[in-house]
């Protein structure tokens, strides 16, 4: 709707001051929109000729697409991919591109739809680094929504959360994870020998869960008891791993949609 492709059904919508149901052309040349399971470029051609398209399309000067183009190319590291078929180049590739063509025309506000969907591991880090360099030396606006929470802890610093169309979270990524990391921590063991922790132990300070197929003990326990449950698990008998982790952003936000309900 931001964009502009679906037309709200009630409500309104304001991008910069424009109104996104109109499409006026004013305001199509400040926005991007990059789709990570759809293609702007055209799969038969290099990127390269798809971004002399857009050029014309934008009517931008030889100056600045070429200033432009470098510096993306520089970012992502591509330039030796630019005249290879975009069919033939692996999907981190691709979405490389696709940032690219994205922000050729220099928009104030990008639109990321699930950029690093599908990404092996390397390539999503990549993205995510083109993605922060950017915002910090361009000041661009960058609304992203994604299910993998480790784009939204090392892109977001604000996150609104939607349930069925409401608004129940709307402020600092911080605040967020402090709802539950505030109050609760989760220690993870793997007990030396078995004889000392069998498959009943439980704490006294929390909910003790065991994992059949590598014998170790999860527990989800208040903040101010971690070191009573650590010097619990650790009197109890010998240690071969033990964790004090903060509780999942994942966690966090089931929690909140639950609360909902």
């Amino acid at each position: 709707m931001l964009s502009g492709l679906i037309y709200p059904t009630s409500g309104s919508a304001r991008v910069a001051g424009f109104d996104p149901g109109r499409r006026e052309n004013q305001y199509r040349r400040i926005f991007a929109l990059v789709l990570g399971q759809k293609n702007q470029l055209w799969w038969d051609l290099p990127a390269s000729e798809s971004f002399l398209l857009l050029r014309h399309i934008y009517g931008l000067s030889s100056n600045h697409f070429r200033e432009t183009l470098d510096e993306l190319v520089d970012l992502l590291g591509v330039k030796d991919k630019l005249n290879v078929m975009v069919r033939e180049l692996s999907l981190g590739e691709r979405m490389k591109m696709e940032l690219i063509a994205a922000l050729l025309h220099r928009p104030r506000v990008l639109f990321l739809d699930e950029p690093t969907i599908g990404l092996d591991v390397i390539s999503q880090k990549a993205v995510r680094n083109f993605l922060r360099a950017y915002n910090r030396k361009h000041k661009v606006t960058i609304l992203l929504t994604s299910h993998y929470m480790a784009d939204i802890k090392e892109l977001c610093e604000r996150v609104i959360v939607i349930h069925k169309g409401k608004k129940i979270y709307d402020g600092e990524l911080e605040r967020l994870e402090s709802r539950a990391g505030s109050r609760q921590k989760i220690i993870r063991f793997i007990p030396q020998e078995t004889t000392a922790f069998p498959e009943t132990w439980q704490s006294s300070y929390g909910d003790t869960k065991r994992d059949d197929s590598d014998g170790k003990f999860t527990l989800r326990v208040a903040v101010e008891n971690v070191v009573a449950v650590s010097q619990e698990i650790l009197t109890t008998g010998p240690v071969a791993d033990i964790t004090i982790e903060d509780i999942p952003l994942e966690d966090t936000i089931a929690e909140l949609f639950s609360a909902q309900v």
